[in-house]
């Protein structure tokens, strides 16, 4: 993707302003990621950001997904103005013209020393150099890419709903008979290339040209953003907010004290699910727009009002935000053994974020089978696996131990605390006279919140899980892992805000306030450009989530057949 910025083809100094950046070379950057380097492209210049991975306040796993790209609009819409200010420290040169980007390590993306580049150029072999992606073409490797070898597609479908929308999945019984017997694994591959070819037949061409356009038309769309004073917060909106708030959790008291358990945990249960809401935006900073003080709102929500930590969320959410429904990489689709979104997560797909394999065994085949009847059930109770991963996160201090995001462990801990001592204690305990009435207050408050984890997933899960390469740009990965959920807007308070996902994805540190305003704006970028908009009714979008994972559960059926037809082909040979 291009580089953008005025100044790289203009003499370029440090922060310090006391030397001039050196322009380096494709070769250069390349031999610096092979011994270790994390470097990233943002406007022209070349950060490297070793010194930076322990301190930065999203974890280090979503710098690492940006290694040896450009990553100007991730980065652009990911960070206040002083932070992108303080990457200037980073910087240790500058390039010239367009970049083409390279695959990440961490997806699997390989590297040459310089002495490797000139043993390669000797022999009139460029390898990665030129961009190509040098990646195992197999499922269950990182982030395969196929070629795509011509044909047709079978049974393509379009999408419901309003406006253009991503077409329909590939059918699982069509694939079945395209060359049995196959073995599991081949399966898979075979899915995944007609995954890809789908994408590739619906969206615009991932060459540099067509991306490039894509880019320049985005960013001329998030100027508009800004100059129509979006990025403004509308304060008297959160000042209904917090109504609304006060209002549920004072019926929740003077219920509890009249002996009304039910009422008084369906009011909990309502203030947890429309607080998260606050704590989205705060973490985003999209509340002040200030990183201590929006920090400090969403710790307060999160933790010491939800029992939730909130930086497990931004190291798990951040990661979500750059590699979008990528089934190895992105923490928010990855829910083996209980349900998946994708054929690949039936081959035992490594995931590196939490960086160990996601096994298709015993338990997932008899539950991925039966995952569309499931999914809600299992959804009603996910706040008690939150408070796990919580804990987790604390206690395991797993996020940055230095920096200005250091304290934010010991805060959260008091926070847990806090939590616990006045729900769990004075709550549970104190307030409810009884064991079966303390369980129905706790389960009936938690499901209560539930639908929280409904319009979390819901925007992502029927979307496509494909990876069309390295080269494919920011706006358009974001439009085509992400679908919008169309609602009136005087139910905006019921979703908060998260049902405008693709216009949040786009751009994150958007006030949620604003975001209906910017869905014009976006859906005419989208017309502009080619891009398909997916925008669904809240009863078609869930009823797309429920067909995507009946579709896995009949993959994993079939996946099953072939790796047994292939067993009894081998056992009748021996």
């Amino acid at each position: 993707m291009p580089a953008t910025d005025d100044s790289s083809s203009q003499p370029a100094h440090d922060v310090a302003g006391s030397r001039a950046l050196p322009l380096m070379s494709r070769d250069e950057i390349e031999a610096l990621i092979a011994g270790g380097r994390h470097i990233i492209i943002h406007r022209g210049y070349v950060l490297r950001l070793d010194p930076w991975l322990k301190y930065h306040p999203g974890g280090s796993k979503s710098i690492m997904h940006m290694v040896g790209r450009d990553a100007t609009d991730w980065v652009d819409v990911l960070h206040s103005p002083e932070a992108k200010q303080k990457m200037a420290r980073y910087r240790i040169g500058r390039i010239e013209g367009s970049w083409v980007n390279f695959r990440p390590p961490i997806q699997g993306g390989i590297f040459r020393t310089l002495a490797e580049i000139e043993s390669d150029r000797s022999k009139g072999n460029h390898g990665i150099s030129t961009g190509e992606d040098n990646s195992s073409s197999s499922s269950r490797a990182p982030s395969p890419v196929f070629d795509v070898d011509g044909g047709t597609l079978r049974d393509r479908k379009s999408a419901p709903g309003h406006g253009s929308a991503r077409s329909g999945s590939v059918s699982s019984e069509s694939l079945a008979d395209k060359a049995p017997p196959l073995d599991g694994m081949s399966y898979l591959d075979v899915v995944t290339r007609e995954h890809i070819r789908l994408d590739l037949e619906t969206y615009p061409a991932v060459d540099e040209a067509t991306q490039a356009h894509i880019v320049a038309k985005y960013r001329e769309l998030h100027q508009k953003i800004i100059d129509a004073g979006l990025y403004e917060t509308n304060y008297s909106a959160y000042g209904w907010e917090c109504l609304r708030y006060f209002s549920l959790f004072s019926l929740m008291l003077i219920s509890l004290s009249h002996g009304y358990y039910v009422i008084s945990a369906l009011s909990l249960g309502f203030m947890w699910h429309q607080l998260v809401f606050t704590a989205h935006d705060a973490g985003h900073m999209g509340i002040t727009h200030n990183y201590y003080v929006d920090t400090f709102i969403g710790i307060f929500i999160a933790d010491f009002v939800g029992g939730l930590s909130l930086g497990w969320w931004k190291h798990n959410h951040n990661v979500h935000h750059i590699v979008t429904n990528a089934p190895e990489h992105d923490p928010d689709i990855e829910h083996m053994p209980l349900f998946a979104v994708s054929h690949r997560l039936l081959g035992d797909l490594r995931s590196t974020f939490y960086d160990r394999v996601m096994k298709y065994d015993a338990v997932a085949k008899v539950l991925l089978r039966i995952q569309p009847w499931t999914y809600y059930p299992f959804l009603a109770f996910g706040r008690f696996n939150l408070y796990f991963l919580s804990w987790d996160f604390i206690i395991n201090g797993r996020g940055p131990r230095k920096g200005q995001a250091a304290y934010h462990r010991w805060l959260e801990l008091v926070g847990q605390v806090f939590f616990w001592c006045w729900f769990g204690y004075g709550v549970l305990y104190k307030s409810i006279p009884d064991g079966w009435s303390r369980f129905v207050f706790l389960m009936v408050s938690h499901v209560a919140a539930s639908p929280l984890h409904v319009q979390i997933v819901l925007s992502h899960f029927a979307m496509s899980t494909a990876d069309l390469g390295p080269q494919e740009s920011f706006p358009q990965m974001m439009l085509r892992t992400t679908m919008d959920v169309d609602c009136p807007r005087w139910l905006d308070f019921i979703h908060g805000g998260l049902q405008f996902q693709a216009v949040h994805h786009l751009f994150p540190r958007l006030p949620r306030h604003n975001f209906r305003e910017a869905q014009a704006l976006v859906i005419e970028f989208c017309k502009d450009v080619g891009i398909p908009y997916a925008y669904y009714g809240f009863t078609t979008a869930n009823g797309q989530v429920i067909g995507r994972l009946a579709e896995v559960a009949r993959q994993a059926a079939i996946f099953t057949k072939c790796q047994q037809t292939i067993t009894k082909t081998r056992d009748f040979a021996l």
